[in-house]
Formats: C-alpha cells, sequence, structure tokens
C-alpha cells in the first residue's frame, strides 16, 4: 500500500496482526464498545481489534484493500476519512487506537485535537508509533548511518517525523489528554537485509526524480547500495506505545 498513510515496509502490513500489534491496548476493550481503528491500511489489525466491539476503521487509502476484511468481520466499518477531519459524532468512540500513523503526519496536534473531539469523557487513547532514533541496528557501521539519514530525509519531505515516537507522550499532553503513560517496545519487522534492501530501493527510487536535496540523497543511495552488499546483522524497531485518557 504506497498510498493511504505509507507505512512502512508496504510487504509487511497484512501480515500485521492485533495479537502482535495492539496487544498495549488489548486491556482497554469492553464488549460492545465503539473502538475507532485511525490509519486501519488494509484492516489486517482491525480485524483482531476488540472482537467484542463495533470498530469503525479509517483511512485516507482507496477503499479496496478492506474488503476481504469487510466480509470477514461484519462488525467493522471501514470509511474513507482524514485523520483531522473524522466522520464521528463528538465524544461518540470509547476507544481510539492507531498504529504507525502519526510518524507519517505532518499535524500530529491536529489530529490528536480531533481524537479528542471524538473520544467521549473518560475514553481512552491507545497509539503505537515508530522512533526511528531508537532503532537497533548491528552492525551499525558509517554506511548504515549515513543510508538511514537518506531514509530519514524522506520521511521529512513526505511530511513526516521518523522520531515520532518519542514525542508523543508529549503531544498527547498537550492535547489535553490525561493519564499519559509511555513505553518502549522492540520488535524485528523485517530482517536487517531487508531493511536495507528496503531503503536503498526508496533512495533510488527519489533520486530517479528532480527534487531538493539531490546529492544528498545520491550519497545516502550509495551508502545503501554498499550495505545491502555487506553482511548479515540484526535489526529491531522502537515503538513508542502510549495510553492516555481523554478527561
Amino acid at each position: 500500500m504506497l498510498e493511504g498513510y505509507a507505512r512502512d515496509a508496504v510487504s509487511m502490513t497484512a501480515a500485521r496482526t492485533a495479537a502482535e500489534r495492539a496487544t498495549f491496548a488489548q486491556p482497554l476493550f469492553r464488549p460492545g464498545m465503539w473502538v475507532l481503528d485511525l490509519g486501519c491500511g488494509p484492516g489486517s489489525i482491525t480485524l483482531g481489534l476488540a472482537p467484542e466491539s463495533r470498530v469503525p476503521a479509517a483511512d485516507r487509502g482507496d477503499g479496496h484493500a478492506p474488503l476481504a476484511c469487510r466480509a470477514a468481520r461484519s462488525t467493522v466499518d471501514f470509511v474513507t476519512a482524514s485523520p483531522y477531519d473524522l466522520p464521528c459524532a463528538d465524544a461518540s468512540i470509547d476507544v481510539a487506537f492507531a498504529h504507525a500513523l502519526f510518524e507519517h503526519l505532518a499535524r500530529p496536534a491536529d489530529a490528536l485535537a480531533e481524537l479528542h473531539r471524538v473520544l467521549r469523557p473518560g475514553g481512552r487513547l491507545a497509539l503505537s508509533t515508530s522512533d526511528w532514533s531508537k532503532a537497533r541496528l548491528r552492525p551499525k557501521t558509517a554506511n548504515v548511518d549515513a543510508a538511514l539519514r537518506g531514509h530519514h530525509l524522506l520521511r521529512r519531505r513526505a511530511g513526516g517525523d521518523p522520531f515520532a515516537g518519542g514525542k508523543m507522550a508529549q503531544l498527547c499532553t498537550a492535547a489535553g489528554f490525561t493519564e499519559v503513560v509511555a513505553r518502549a517496545r522492540y520488535r524485528a519487522d523485517m530482517t536487517y537485509r531487508d531493511l536495507a534492501k528496503y531503503v536503498e530501493a526508496r533512495l533510488e527510487a527519489a533520486i530517479a526524480e528532480p527534487g531538493r536535496d539531490r546529492d544528498q540523497l545520491a550519497s545516502a543511495a550509495r551508502s545503501a547500495w554498499v550495505w545491502t552488499r555487506g553482511g548479515d546483522g540484526d535489526f529491531s524497531q522502537c515503538w513508542v506505545e502510549v495510553t492516555a485518557t481523554r478527561p
């Protein structure tokens, strides 16, 4: 899925499940709740999210990817919507969940304000957001560092923030949420070698098009080329999981 919220590692999104991605949010769910899945993508996480609840699932995609999921679970309603303008009434949602969304948003504070609007008083927020500044890579050579700087630059050019996870607790507090709790969870989303190939492919695509920062991106692409042809290693991404309450 290259559209929608442009989640990382496109080939991995269909394999993501609530069992591994939403474990921290499961204690918040109760039968009969309304649970919003914001940035649902293809819906693989949505299917296992709060199975005894009604789940409106929103994304900016074309609406076709979740068709199979819609057929598989009748209590899920997929809608095309902006995170800044949700088709939900004020104070209508019990729990709002988002995985791998806020690192791609240019206006995270506005999205949090919108979630604050749709959550009922006492409603809960559960966000999982990546933080590339805390990602663990071994070995982390000079070429790996240079390639990742190019990758981070591409994220910023697209309007996102590669280090958003580390800022979410503060942003939630500023948006008026209380009982804000954040914890880091490390997960091997892909192999070290697959990450190298993914970063190299993104950088090669970027330098094939005219635009600013081309020299820096070309240098990063050369470093990624060296990285992909090196040995194996270990990679785990840092996901910052935040829970909070709408007072």
